[in-house]
């Protein structure tokens, strides 16, 4: 650490998760494994506590790194139980979502656009749509089939009976259609219902309530989002007062697009001191911004991102790796939404570089599991280089510092793609 670079001692850490209806346990357990790791890895000392009772969602953070002690305090701004409450759709409300969700990225021209950039992401958006009708077609089908077995084996005993004509026939035709489609029902529901039952390891559900939710108000927030955007700025706001050297937002996946939104409030609100006070930064990771940038009605968020791009309040560092299929990766959200105002200054597109940061062994395991990718961001590296998510989250240099003149990505990408670039009034 240069003599130039602000010594960290407290840090305040907030994470804003993805479509996640996990609790927040879920998160500290995870960095408690993965900084063990790390630490034995990188050679620093690292520990987790609880935070007590009746305080935010987080945990507290003890490290020495490179000689220096630290202190941070990690919250995780929840909006699980929006999440949850997106999920409770029925299995024909998930199809009606299906058709809905797709009639909207593809009328708008929006997912032509997406794959122009990145395949990946795109693929796995139409993964659950292909899933579902998958699980329909295939319900349909072996409903068909063994009601049509069902019915042919009555027609064939009616035939041995000598029932060919009459009213006899006639009824008798009737009560095989019956029980055909009957049987079609019964096999159509049950196993759709089976197929839901198994979404733990097939995803589609969950991926499509995910997309649907972005989709349903075409890219602008609904109000319960609003009101936890909100909530969120306020309780970022309060920790100015604290005695912390950073502020540090952490958000991953789709809750990045929600933290543009909330530090761009915090702000203009006032609440960020020119001078003195903590230093705010923002790390955005495996981010999915264009899903909802991209889209007619997203003005608040593309407002937010021209905002933040030129603000020298804020340090803004976007991390991605083309290994995660889930993620825009490299993509820088304000070039390729079309929306680039003077003087640009964020973000700093940064790579995690997956084959080149991860064991040959390690990109061997995991280099299919492409969930758990989208989390590596979140997780130990066996050979770190630019990033280091908790020596960034828990070491003692300031995330403006530690970025200071290094150079964007050079595969990154900024070339102005979206169809729609208007703006708040």
């Amino acid at each position: 650490m240069t003599e130039e670079m602000t010594r960290v001692k407290r840090r305040w850490v907030f994470h804003i998760p993805g479509y996640d209806p996990f609790p927040a346990r879920r998160y500290r357990e995870l960095y408690r494994s993965e900084s063990e790791k790390q630490a034995g890895l990188s050679g620093y000392d690292i520990a987790v506590q609880g935070q007590a009772k009746g305080q935010t969602d987080g945990w507290t953070v003890a490290a020495t790194i490179d000689h220096q002690d630290v202190v941070a305090r990690v919250d995780v701004l929840t909006w699980s139980d929006i999440v949850r409450q997106s999920m409770t759709q029925s299995i024909p409300g998930t199809y009606l979502q299906l058709f809905q969700t797709s009639w909207t990225y593809i009328t708008t021209g929006t997912l032509r656009r997406l794959f122009w950039m990145r395949k990946g992401p795109v693929l796995a958006a139409l993964y659950p749509v292909a899933m579902l009708l998958a699980q329909l077609f295939f319900a349909l089908w072996l409903g068909l089939a063994l009601g049509g077995l069902v019915e042919s084996a009555l027609l064939w005993l009616a035939a041995l009976a000598g029932l060919t004509s009459g009213g006899a026939a006639t009824a008798l035709g009737w009560v095989a259609a019956l029980l055909k489609y009957g049987i079609l029902a019964v096999v159509l529901v049950n196993l759709l219902r089976w197929f839901k039952a198994q979404d733990g390891k097939l995803y589609a559900y969950y991926l499509m309530h995910d997309y649907a939710f972005t989709a349903k108000h075409r890219g602008a927030n609904p109000p319960e989002l609003e009101e936890r955007i909100a909530e969120f700025t306020k309780t970022i706001g309060d920790a100015f007062s604290g005695n912390v050297d950073e502020i540090l937002v952490v958000g991953h996946s789709s809750g990045a697009h929600i933290a543009i939104s909330v530090l761009a409030d915090l702000i203009r609100s006032g609440r960020v001191p020119a001078e003195g006070g903590p230093k705010l930064a923002f790390l955005s990771l495996g981010q999915v911004i264009p899903m909802v940038s991209f889209l007619p009605r997203a003005r608040r968020l593309r407002s937010d991102m021209v905002f933040l791009a030129t603000h020298d309040l804020i340090t803004w560092i976007d991390v991605s790796a083309p290994g995660d299929g889930c993620s825009f990766a490299l993509c820088d959200p304000v070039a390729v939404t079309g929306i680039t105002p003077p003087g640009k200054r964020w973000p700093l597109i940064m790579s995690a570089a997956f084959t080149q940061t991860l064991s040959p062994e390690t990109w061997k395991e995991l280099r299919w599991r492409f969930f758990r990718l989208h989390f590596q961001y979140l997780c130990a590296f066996d050979r770190p280089r630019d990033y280091d998510y908790f020596q960034i989250t828990a070491g003692p240099v300031l995330l403006a510092d530690r970025y200071r003149d290094r150079p964007p990505s050079k595969s990154r990408i900024d070339v102005a793609v979206s169809r729609y670039t208007s703006l708040m009034p």
